[in-house]
C-alpha cells in the first residue's frame, strides 16, 4: 500500500514516539504485570465494539461473535495458552474500559487520534480506512462526495467515533449533527434528517450487505486515511512488546492477510 508509506507511516512514527512517553511517564502504570495476570488466571480479557461488522460483530439473532479481531484474539489467547474472555465496549467507553481494567486489550480496529493517544497506547496498525458515506438510494441530493460539504445538507456522525472531530473541522457549508450511537446515525439518514452519514470501509460493507436502502458515496481520490490499530493501558511495556511481536508474526506468516480476506477487509489491510 505506497499511500500508506508515503502519507500515514511518517505520521504513526511521531505516534510511535509519543506512545512510547506515554509508556515511560504514565502516573497510572499498572502495578501488577498484564501478562502475569493473564497467566495467572488464564484468561485474556479483550474489549470489543460488538456492533462492529467484519471486526467484532455480534449477530443479533444468534448472538455469536463474528469478524477479524475475533479470530486475531482467539489466535492470541492461544499462544498465550489461556481462555479469551470477551467484554463489551464502545469508542466512547474505550478509554475509561482500558483505564478501570476491564479488559487486557482493546481489539476493534480502532482508529489512532491525537486525542486518544493522550489516554491510551497503540499497537503497529494492522488495518487502515479512509472515510466514507452512506446516503439513501433515495437521496437526491447526493450524487457524489462533492455535493456531501454543501449548503443545505444534513450529515451525521457518530458520537465519539474519529469521525466527529475530523467533520468538526472539514465541513465548511452543510451542518453537523452527532446523533448518540451509530445506529441512531442510520436511522436519521434512513428517515430522512439527515441525508449522509460518515464511516468507514467495514461499516460501509455491513451497511450494502444487509439494507435495501443504503448507497455507497465514496471520494475520487485519498480524503483522509485513518491507521487501525489495537490499544492497551500505558504503563507496562512487556505487554505491548508481546501485542507487537504477536501482530509482527501474524504478518509474515500469512495469518493476519487471511484474516482480512475471510472477512473482506484485504482492501485496507496493513501489511507493513
Amino acid at each position: 500500500m505506497g499511500w500508506w508509506r508515503n502519507n500515514v507511516a511518517p505520521g504513526l512514527a511521531r505516534a510511535a514516539v509519543l506512545g512510547l512517553c506515554l509508556a515511560l511517564c504514565s502516573q497510572g502504570a499498572v502495578a501488577q504485570g498484564h501478562l502475569e495476570r493473564i497467566r495467572g488466571s488464564r484468561q485474556l480479557q479483550v474489549c470489543i465494539w460488538p456492533d462492529y461488522y467484519g471486526i467484532s460483530y455480534r449477530d443479533p439473532r444468534t448472538q455469536a461473535l463474528s469478524g477479524i479481531d475475533i479470530d486475531l484474539a482467539q489466535a492470541l489467547g492461544r499462544e498465550l495458552g489461556v481462555a479469551v474472555q470477551f467484554v463489551d465496549s464502545s469508542f466512547a467507553r474505550l478509554v475509561p474500559d482500558l483505564q478501570q481494567g476491564r479488559c487486557d486489550v482493546a481489539m476493534f480496529a480502532i482508529g489512532i487520534t491525537p486525542q486518544r493517544q493522550q489516554s491510551v497506547r497503540f499497537t503497529q496498525p494492522y488495518l487502515a480506512s479512509d472515510v466514507l458515506a452512506i446516503t439513501t438510494r433515495s437521496n437526491r441530493k447526493i450524487r457524489g462526495w462533492d455535493d456531501i460539504d454543501q449548503p443545505g445538507v444534513v450529515v451525521a456522525v457518530a458520537k465519539g467515533t474519529l469521525h466527529e472531530p475530523l467533520m468538526r473541522e472539514r465541513l465548511k457549508n452543510a451542518r453537523l449533527i452527532t446523533p448518540d450511537t451509530p445506529h441512531a446515525r442510520e436511522q436519521e439518514v434512513q428517515a430522512g434528517r439527515a441525508d449522509v452519514f460518515m464511516t468507514d470501509f467495514p461499516y460501509t460493507r455491513r451497511m450494502l450487505e444487509t439494507t435495501d436502502w443504503a448507497r455507497l458515496v465514496a471520494p475520487t481520490a485519498v480524503w483522509h486515511v485513518t491507521p487501525y490499530a489495537w490499544a492497551v493501558q500505558p504503563g507496562d511495556d512487556a505487554w505491548h512488546a508481546r501485542l507487537e511481536q504477536f501482530l509482527r508474526d501474524i504478518k509474515r506468516d500469512g495469518r493476519l492477510l487471511a484474516a482480512a480476506r475471510k472477512h473482506k477487509l484485504d482492501p485496507i489491510v496493513v501489511l507493513d
